[in-house]
């Protein structure tokens, strides 16, 4: 036994040894090919959304250009010079292990500047900083319409074609269009009349004189897919920051959007509403005529039917008993047409949905803030409001007091027993789509962390398929949220999950002009006049406002 222990031991020891001399594993990092990813450059102080410009990297020769638009801001018709560019902010992206020189801070970019990389084995690499002020090389139409015929141009980008939906001749008009920021086009249809009934070709020239885009125009109907939106359609058409793109400086009192058929009306309490551009997202003027029910408390919340009339309603009872104001477009005074004088304690106005037209027939919702999960509903019916006093219907399958956050859109403008939705910021966190007719829970999103709050909800059919939306909230100033969910509503197995949704961190209050403390925004659907395009719209208070185009074109 003892021989054999004394071989095993021996066994054991050459083990070791022989494992003492395994080769060592290389540990050096990977090398990278040539250490620097790009370079980027911005204006110190700026807090535009457009404040971020990239740059080429020529290896071969060394040479890293910063290039800078020919108009800054790139709308505008300020032409951006050198002199500008004595003190530009300057960012690297490394691979790992890789270091610059001298330290980038600033650059003055009126002259060649120069950086030293040295990669992970301290290979160096001089290259050479120059600046480009460059004209635009976008040469695209980006929107086109026949305003006299009501009839608005489907573009297919893809396939450099606009069609015109149309069974009646159209003969010759006038065209409204927009083409990228500098650029001409030929012939310009909104100077001379083009006869639509034939295929029409633009030439669209870029504002460097050199890059060029043919279009055609033809009276069609494009087919749509079977169903609902086509994959991959969604679209960032514009993102506007409320404080340094729009000028509203008052932090936290940015409440709601109003979308009507031109504009995206957006409401800070205690002034006028704002009016952007539905198209662009630029901002073209103010509601006119708000000044009798402008404050902190009356003009808390805003939103709009169908048919461009506004709601906007005050703060109960902060503000008095309940108010809704009715304005028949942007530029018409208010009407009061909701007073619920009876409403007394009742805590209600954080949020308010309309679905329809109330000029026919609609249904009005607002939450009930508290612990009552409960909500107000007002029916018009044949453009006739039935009644001040509102129905109240508290909701089945909500375990917890949503208080102060939560949003009711109803389905169907006719039927007060349709199904609706809610967003509300209680256990079990779950965008709710509830049954008309009993009031309970039949299907819900996923579950949100309970650091974000939900207080935003809408709802409409486009190309046949019911969508809604909600979005989540940081109200922090640490973590990242700030989130937006496109859900399919067809059934209750599809809405489990979102079908697209936005990245965190990038359109709330945190990301951008301060911390949302309110925890509030607005999210918004709505489908073009000639059913090819879906937009949402959706507001982070402190943050963004921004528009996403869907479409459901068959290409």
């Amino acid at each position: 036994m003892k021989k054999i222990y004394s071989i095993l031991a021996t066994l054991t020891a050459l083990m070791i040894i022989l494992g003492g001399c395994q080769q060592v594993e290389d540990l050096t990092p990977s090398l990278s090919r040539y250490g620097i990813n790009s370079l980027s450059a911005s204006f110190y102080g700026d807090e535009s959304s457009e404040n971020n410009f990239s740059s080429e990297i020529d290896y071969e020769n060394s040479t890293i250009t910063l290039v800078f638009p020919y108009n800054y801001p790139r709308t505008s018709n300020n032409v951006l010079t050198m002199d500008a560019l004595k003190k530009v902010r300057v960012v690297a992206n490394l691979d790992d292990n890789v270091t610059i020189s001298p330290a980038l801070l600033y650059m003055d970019l009126t002259k060649e500047n120069f950086i030293t990389i040295t990669d992970q084995t301290k290979t160096k690499k001089d290259y050479k900083v120059v600046a480009e002020i460059r004209k635009s090389a976008e040469a695209r139409i980006t929107d086109f319409s026949l305003n006299s015929l009501g009839i608005s141009g489907i573009i297919d980008e893809e396939n450099k074609l606009i069609s015109l939906i149309s069974i009646d001749p159209i003969g010759e008009v006038l065209a409204e269009m927009s083409i990228s920021h500098g650029a001409t086009i030929n012939p310009d249809p909104r100077n001379t009349a083009l006869n639509y009934d034939e295929d029409v070709t633009l030439t669209v020239t870029a504002q460097n004189g050199i890059d060029k885009t043919v279009y055609t125009v033809r009276k069609d109907v494009p087919n749509k897919v079977e169903r609902g939106m086509r994959n991959g359609s969604a679209k960032i058409l514009w993102t506007k920051k409320l404080q340094s793109d729009l000028g509203i400086t008052t932090l936290h009192n940015t409440t709601s959007l109003a979308v009507t058929k031109d504009y995206v009306v957006v409401n800070t309490r205690n002034e006028p509403g704002m009016l952007l551009d539905r198209k662009t997202g630029a901002k073209v003027g103010t509601m006119p005529n708000m000044g009798s029910i402008q404050g902190g408390l009356t003009n808390f919340f805003a939103t709009a039917d169908d048919a461009d009339n506004i709601l906007i309603s005050n703060l109960a009872p902060n503000a008095g008993t309940y108010k809704v104001w009715r304005f028949k477009g942007v530029n018409s005074a208010p009407e009061l047409y909701i007073d619920w004088s009876a409403s007394g304690s009742t805590a209600i106005g954080r949020k308010l949905s309309v679905k329809g037209n109330l000029d026919g027939d609609a249904i009005i919702t607002a939450a009930l803030m508290g612990a009552g999960k409960s909500f107000a509903r007002w029916q018009v019916k044949d453009g006739a409001l039935l009644s001040q006093v509102p129905e109240i219907i508290a909701i089945n399958g909500i375990e917890g007091a949503w208080n102060n956050n939560a949003d009711i859109v109803a389905t169907d403008p006719t039927d007060l027993t349709a199904d609706y939705f809610v967003s509300y910021y209680a256990t079990p966190r779950k965008f709710a789509w509830v049954d008309g007719k009993t009031n309970t829970i039949k299907a819900q999103g996923p579950e949100i962390s309970g650091n974000w709050i939900q207080n935003s909800a809408d709802y409409t059919v486009f190309n046949g398929n019911p969508y809604a939306v909600n979005m989540s909230i940081n109200s922090f100033t640490w973590g990242s949220d700030d989130k937006v969910y496109l859900h399919d509503a067809n059934a209750v197995t599809t809405f489990t999950e979102p079908i697209w949704a936005t990245p965190i961190g990038t359109y709330g209050g945190k990301d951008n002009g301060g911390t949302n403390a309110n925890g509030t925004g607005d999210s918004i659907l709505k489908v073009s006049n000639d059913g090819y395009y879906m937009y949402l719209y959706f507001m982070f208070t402190n943050g963004c406002v921004v528009c996403v185009q869907f479409d459901c074109i068959d290409m």
